[in-house]
């Protein structure tokens, strides 16, 4: 199965912010990865975790959701054996030095601040596919 075959996993409670993503990624890449929406934490950790569904190559996580939030998903995930191994993205509005820290202490592979304007969100998006889905070499189990 080539890269570009590979899911990318978008949790993310904000529908516009989503919406967005999925945008950017048609648009730069001709995007050839299927998409898996998830709205919350608690709905991700459940697919994740669900052994019929093949796991993503990729996790776009947002920090701020309510209920299991960004950063106790990416906490379980990195803790999780099966899981570890799958890049995990933070997209967020916060830059707060704590939540960056935080975040690659607990294994995030990126940490990325949601661009305001249409062209820089777009550019940040086409840049992050370019980079994990023709640059990266990811781990075959994923």
């Amino acid at each position: 199965m080539d890269q570009t075959s590979k899911a990318i996993m978008i949790i993310d409670d904000n529908d516009d912010d989503f919406e967005a993503t999925e945008r950017a990624l048609r648009k730069s890449s001709n995007l050839a990865n299927p998409l898996i929406r998830c709205s919350d934490g608690a709905e991700a950790w459940d697919m994740l975790n669900n052994q019929d569904n093949l796991l993503p190559a990729l996790i776009l996580l947002d920090l701020n959701m309510p209920g299991l939030d960004g950063r106790r998903l990416l906490a379980r995930i990195k803790q999780d054996e099966r899981l570890c191994v799958i890049p995990v993205v933070i997209m967020t509005t916060s830059t707060r030095e704590e939540d960056v820290s935080q975040c690659y202490a607990m294994g995030a592979n990126t940490y990325v601040r949601k661009p305001v304007s249409w062209n820089e969100f777009s550019e940040a998006i086409s840049r992050l596919h370019d980079y994990w889905f023709h640059f990266a070499l990811l781990p075959k189990q994923v």
